[in-house]
């Protein structure tokens, strides 16, 4: 080898090593924390103490707040006492809608805070509420959440539970330093769907799980029509300036549950991420809007479809996919995979080796359709078994009112939640985790362990009856 040669192959060798080096490093991202703050107490099995009544303020009544703030407001035992929003005219029509729901006898006394972006923090100073519900714009969630803890209320939020891994980290330091629950208000968890999938799966009835499928498939381009007000006002700006999964824990949050991931038996370990070119977005803008039109003056970055695929520590995979723009049906995919069958959604689906007693005779065919009553009958949640009837009329074919019910229902009881506050930050780290995977050409990104190792003693999520 001439000495020109020699020099151009150490020099290329020597790069390839720094890129491996430089590609090892990047799981120090992560933020991995090991230190609890002085006198914070792990929250992962946290009960508080009972709430007799339930004094409740919402943050947030544009879009899913006016939700939460209904179905809480109906049950027995809770009191809205303060609203807070940007704009006057929703702060004041939901104190007028909680009223009417009180008829005189509850949510008499509704302080309404508007017009500024520093009236919540003026309610939480002055009310003190038990239970904050926060349906904001995304940036504001992390926040608003630890605020409301250092203020003394329970903070309850629409997801995703924040948008880097710092403030993840914040929320659980601020949870654990002020023994209040911060719970994502992961909704699909209470599907009736997830919950037997979730019984079925606790049942052994396919087995040791291997690996799943989770998504978030939703067509919401029209949400561009929202320039003023609305989430597509501010969420178009996630979609131009961030690549990667922005959406992941709708499909991800039952999956998890399934796996008992962050709850003794295993947990998340890393992924890798790979997205799409951004194209329709800026298609749909080009063709709906004027040229000149603020729409149409974002470099949309966003690539259309992301793909990632997280590893556990026990080496089981979750494929987890978004997508908000592509002209296709809905779909959060819902799919779980075991050494002795499958359960699948959208539309929900059953393969049982050997088959389904009375249905199949094996396992290459699926038990779906009218097929699947005998399954509902016989592996429905007891949950939901319990709820249906007085929640079916609730958001989202009643997954919301359950949700709401199990929340007032655990904190008037003195029960630790159905989800946690590290269950929400694993789940919600797929974003940033997936953007640094995608800006790195698909480098695996490693979770940081918000448990700080505690997720080893966590009791799985029980069948709650």
């Amino acid at each position: 080898m001439s000495n020109l040669n020699r020099r151009n192959f150490i020099k290329k060798t020597s790069l390839s090593t720094a890129g491996i080096l430089a590609a090892s490093a990047l799981p120090s991202c992560s933020q991995e924390i090991t230190d609890r703050k002085a006198g914070a107490v792990y929250m992962g099995d946290f009960a508080a103490p009972k709430l007799d009544i339930v004094r409740i303020a919402v943050i947030g009544v544009g879009a899913r707040g006016p939700s939460h703030l209904q179905l809480s407001a109906s049950l027995p035992g809770t009191e809205i006492v303060a609203i807070s929003d940007l704009y006057e005219d929703l702060a004041t029509k939901w104190a007028e809608e909680a009223r009417a729901m009180g008829k005189g006898e509850r949510h008499k006394d509704i302080r309404t805070y508007h017009g500024d972006e520093e009236a919540w923090k003026r309610m939480l100073a002055e009310v003190k509420p038990d239970v904050v519900f926060i349906a904001t714009n995304w940036k504001n969630h992390a926040p608003m959440a630890i605020e409301a803890m250092k203020q003394g209320a329970n903070a309850f939020v629409e997801v995703p539970l924040a948008l880097t891994l710092q403030e993840l980290w914040e929320i659980v330091d601020t949870s654990e330093q002020t023994r209040k629950h911060c719970m994502m208000m992961e909704n699909v968890n209470y599907g009736r769907d997830e919950l037997m999938f979730l019984n079925m799966c606790r049942k052994g009835i396919i087995g040791e799980v291997l690996h799943g499928e989770a998504a978030y498939i939703h067509e919401l381009r029209w949400q561009m029509e929202e320039v003023e007000r609305g989430t597509g006002s501010w969420r178009t700006y996630h979609y131009a300036r961030r690549n990667g999964n922005l959406y992941p824990t709708h499909g991800l949050g039952p999956v998890a549950q399934y796996m008992n991931l962050a709850r003794g038996e295993d947990t998340f370990r890393s992924l890798v991420s790979f997205s799409t070119p951004a194209i329709g977005r800026k298609m749909y803008a080009r063709k709906n809007y004027p040229e000149d039109h603020q729409w149409n003056q974002l470099d949309y970055q966003g690539g259309d479809l992301n793909t990632s695929i997280v590893k556990t520590k026990l080496g089981r995979t979750i494929m987890v996919q978004w997508d908000e723009t592509s002209p296709r049906p809905y779909s959060r995919l819902n799919l779980i995979q075991g050494t002795k069958g499958a359960l699948a959604g959208f539309p929900t689906r059953v393969a049982l080796e050997g088959g389904v007693a009375g249905i199949t005779e094996d396992h290459h065919r699926w038990v779906q359709g009218e097929q699947l009553a005998a399954l509902y009958e016989k592996y429905d949640h007891p949950l939901y078994k319990r709820l249906a009837a007085s929640t079916e009329e609730s958001g989202h074919g009643g997954m919301d009112g359950m949700m709401v019910y199990r929340i007032i229902e655990c904190l008037q009881q003195g029960l630790p939640l159905d989800q946690n506050v590290y269950e929400g930050a694993l789940w919600s780290a797929v974003a940033p985790l997936s953007e640094r995977s995608v800006a790195t050409d698909g480098q695996p990104q490693v979770f940081p362990d918000f448990t700080r190792g505690e997720w080893k003693n966590t009791a799985p999520l029980g069948i709650i009856a």
